[in-house]
């Protein structure tokens, strides 16, 4: 006779994330896992964002804050092997990040607002040169980069009257990582993710999204 087990999942109590994003974290990290090749995740990658971005109300407004910078970017989750990080980006109106190389993978989803993003070369000591028309991204809406040749992304709030947010995923931790920047006329510079997350907010990790089975 076969005799099955009841089980109930239950997640970690104490300093719980929000449900849809333990949800994403876990599903990132497993296809992270399995898949064989950046091309591979981003595809799968597209549905998973596309869910999580489908509501906004699950984003802690300690991380959606401003005060008064043009824009700021939280780390959300923090993998213990360094192979990806979740991130919110935040824009204050028109504002935009600083045109940089995307050194790996990277999926976004606009959870508020609307936000522009285009792909462009790098070329040494010489302006930025558009790869392909900017895309306008409206709320619930993705996109994703695959890494290609020194590549960079400009992002910028697609309004001049209203904050944006941003939820991205990066294919490393890209936290503390100076990347080459140029500005519009070409002038090489170096920009560098740091995290503005208060101290009793740090980053989520597989202890705090896994679930628990009990019997």
């Amino acid at each position: 006779m076969t005799m099955t087990t009841a089980t109930t999942i239950m997640t970690t109590e104490a300093g719980a994330p929000p449900e849809p994003l333990r949800r994403f974290c876990w599903d990132i990290q497993s296809m992270v896992e399995l898949a064989d090749d950046p091309r591979e995740i981003l595809m799968i990658g597209r549905d998973l964002m596309a869910r999580l971005v489908a509501q906004d109300d699950w984003l802690p407004d300690a991380f959606a804050r401003l005060d008064g910078a043009p824009f700021r970017q939280y780390q959300l989750y923090a993998d213990q092997m360094t192979r990806f990080t979740v991130i919110a980006t935040v824009l204050g109106p028109g504002a935009a990040l600083p045109l940089c190389a995307q050194p790996v993978w990277e999926l976004a989803g606009v959870l508020r607002g609307e936000v522009a993003r285009q792909r462009f070369a790098l070329p040494e000591g010489l302006p930025p040169t558009a790869r392909a028309a900017a895309k306008q991204l409206m709320a619930g809406m993705v996109d994703a980069f695959v890494a290609k040749d020194g590549d960079g992304l400009a992002i910028a709030n697609g309004s001049a009257t209203a904050p944006a947010i941003l939820i991205e995923v990066h294919g490393a931790e890209i936290g503390g990582l100076a990347r080459h920047a140029v500005d519009p006329d070409g002038r090489s510079g170096v920009f560098t993710t740091a995290y503005a997350n208060p101290p009793d907010m740090p980053a989520w990790d597989i202890l705090t999204i896994q679930a628990r089975i009990v019997d």
